[in-house]
């Protein structure tokens, strides 16, 4: 509540109600295709410009439940019913310098795809390497020069701006570890090292307001035990005022004040201070449990199963509001299928002392250690058919460096030592083989990563965007036989509910839903661009999975879902069409009591088209998140951090690392709670 002789709201809605597009202007065949229901109906909340006691707001919610939308809302976009309903008064006020006066330039946003403030600069290149292989006008600033905004051939300024004040620079860079890479191409960086980026851009254009549209994602443990702090003490001085989103698996930062919680209808569940919130959810989890309240589908149980835990300064803490109750099982026992010792297949990447260097900097290999009595430099690694790696490090150690290796992408993969299904790039006298062509690894990589979803063009149908599996690049006409066709197919309608934005749920349950689904039009009516980010995400990991490659790499693939898609999309990757999770029911009560994995409706009439990993394929997938490491990952790769001169680690899983803090502090060494 703010005071009555204070200043007005920052952000003032008063029963507002929005749409994205005006209800009146859509024919009734594109809003059967394209629905425009109301979001946020009668949505009342205030953002103060001051505040007697701290207001730190985080919308929660699931996939689709509409939190960016929510929080382009807050900035002043998409149509508000009535016009009056949504108002910016403080804006308005002399104590707001004159080119703050707009909501556009008032209230940051800083998201992570590569719309709308998710981007360091246009994605307009066809093939990933393009990033290693030139520096090009529209993309050759620095660091330096995108953090104080010199990113155009002819800056100027406006009234009253000052540019970016000098101290608040330097403790931008400290604190979000950019110090050392000022004078770098904004090209060369890594996915996490641009997250951090965009975040202190942002900081640094001193808005009244900023949304961080899930901060965390996709940053190593270090960073995130680094930057909360930051943003803590940002939120103290309300310089800016700080508005975050999060899924409910997320861990909220400890100085979190008031949460909004949405509904997978776009809809507040509730809204109101923290504990307050936290309680009424425990509430509705518990009386779900005992049998006592009916569960709410727009409200789903295990969506809430991990919500409540805590980020503090020394790691997460607490056991989420439903400790006894999840849906999830891991992988439905295919961890056990790969724990054992099995015969491993031929190598498929062979690194024998990589070294990748730009000029003065290395990014990959820096460092020299006893091999077999010998001294040896650079990273040595071999993956075989059958085997499940998990590759790690903080941003900046590597890991998209070696992605661009193995998927050719890195001009360097050229003059390394690096063999890639046993040949090298490079003509080798003597062998008899011609070299391996860039369309040859391409054909036998899947590959999904943050970098695969920036340059995915966003005009692409999603049918399109599954197909280019298929294809050499992403627009070009894909080869597609019978057989590929089929798996599409099938794809689609086993990921229906999460890909099709006019997906309702129908009577029959879960089980059913994928075989008497709607036909499949919406696939090729639906523009990539027009899916949230989850759904994008998804997509990207169905193309990388699809055509069963010789090698599945998943850089943050999972990034983005909350913890029952990421799930779906796990048991997906292990037994395709085979296994589904079923939800139990207890009988006397009549609620849920956790999930088993059963074989689906499809396997018993023998009509899978789509099929888990064999052992003919091996798996590497990178992440900072241990839920999003399938657990039938048993090798690890740890990377130093950049230009320490450590080496490399290596060792071997004894069992899931989700379900295991110890097994990941023995990687990270950073505590996760118990």
């Amino acid at each position: 509540m703010r005071l009555p002789s204070g200043p007005p709201p920052i952000i003032r809605i008063a029963n507002g109600t929005f749409f994205r597009h005006q209800p009146s202007t859509l024919s009734a065949s594109h809003a059967h295709s394209h629905p425009n229901p109301s979001l946020f109906n009668d949505l009342s909340f205030e953002l103060p410009a001051r505040s007697e006691t701290p207001r730190n707001w985080c919308i929660v919610g699931p996939s689709l439940s509409g939190k960016t939308t929510l929080l382009q809302v807050l900035r002043g976009q998409h149509l508000s019913f009535p016009p009056t309903a949504r108002s910016f008064p403080y804006l308005s006020t002399e104590e707001v310098p004159y080119h703050l006066r707009t909501p556009a330039r008032a209230i940051q946003y800083v998201g992570f795809d590569s719309q709308g403030g998710g981007s360091l600069g246009p994605a307009t290149s066809t093939y990933l390497s393009a990033r290693y292989e030139s520096r090009r006008e529209i993309t050759d600033f620095s660091l330096r020069d995108f953090l104080l905004g010199n990113m155009q051939l002819n800056p100027s300024k406006l009234p009253d701006d000052e540019g970016v004040d000098q101290k608040l620079f330097e403790r931008v860079i400290v604190d979000l570890r950019l110090d050392s890479l000022l004078d770098l191409p904004v090209t060369f960086l890594s996915n996490g090292q641009g997250r951090r980026a965009r975040i202190a851009r942002a900081l640094l254009t001193t808005p009244e307001v900023l949304l961080l549209d899930e901060p965390f994602m996709g940053l190593d443990p270090p960073t995130v035990a680094g930057l909360s702090p930051l943003l803590h003490s940002l939120a103290e001085k309300a310089s800016p005022r700080l508005v975050l989103s999060a899924r409910p698996q997320d861990a909220l930062p400890e100085w979190i004040t008031h949460l909004v919680y949405l509904r997978t209808d776009a809809q507040v569940g509730s809204m109101g201070s923290k504990d307050t919130v936290l309680e009424g959810l425990r509430k509705y989890v518990k009386g779900v449990r005992n049998g006592k309240i009916a569960e709410d589908e727009t409200l789903p149980v295990h969506a809430l199963s991990e919500m409540g835990r805590t980020l503090t300064k020394d790691g997460i803490t607490g056991q989420g509001m439903a400790e006894d109750f999840s849906i999830t099982i891991g992988n439905g026992g295919k961890e056990e299928e790969f724990a054992v010792n099995k015969s491993l297949g031929e190598p498929l990447v062979e690194m024998n002392g990589c070294r990748v260097q730009y000029g003065d900097k290395v990014a990959l290999g820096n460092w020299t250690e006893e091999r077999e009595g010998q001294t040896v430099s650079g990273l040595h690694w071999t993956v075989r058919r059958g085997e499940r790696w998990g590759v790690f490090g903080p941003n900046g150690s590597g890991k998209t460096t070696i992605v661009s290796l193995l998927c050719s992408d890195h001009p360097q993969t050229y003059s390394l030592p690096i063999k890639l299904f046993g040949r090298s790039r490079l003509p080798e006298p003597g062998s008899g083989q011609r070299p391996l062509t860039f369309w040859d690894i391409q054909s036998r990589v899947g590959h999904s990563s943050p970098e695969i979803h920036q340059h995915m063009p966003r005009n692409m149908t999603i049918r399109q965007v599954l197909e280019s599996a298929w294809a050499d690049t992403f627009r070009s006409r894909p080869n597609l036989a019978a057989a590929a066709a089929e798996q599409v197919e099938a794809t689609l309608k086993w990921f229906e509910h999460e890909l099709n934005p006019a997906f309702r749920k129908q009577s029959q349950p879960p089980s059913t839903e994928a075989a008497a689904g709607p036909p499949l039009a919406w696939a090729s009516d639906y523009m990539f661009g027009e899916l949230s980010f989850s759904a994008q995400r998804i997509v990207l990991f169905l193309r990388a999975i699809m055509k069963h490659p010789d090698i599945v790499v998943l850089d943050e693939a999972f990034g983005g879902m909350d913890d029952a898609v990421r799930d779906k999309c796990m048991l997906f990757l292990a037994f395709g069409e085979e296994k589904m999770y079923a939800v139990g029911s207890n009988q006397s009560t009549g609620s849920l009591t956790g999930a088993t994995v059963v074989e689906s409706p499809t396997a018993k009439a023998g009509n899978v088209k789509v099929k888990g990993l064999s052992d003919q394929q091996a798996l590497i997938c990178i992440s900072h998140v241990k839920e999003e490491v399938p657990d039938y990952v048993r090798e690890w790769l740890c990377l130093p951090e950049a230009n320490t001169g450590l080496p490399a680690r290596f060792g071997r899983l004894d069992g899931p690392l989700r379900t295991s803090s110890k097994r990941w502090t023995e990687i990270w060494g950073v505590g996760q709670g118990a």
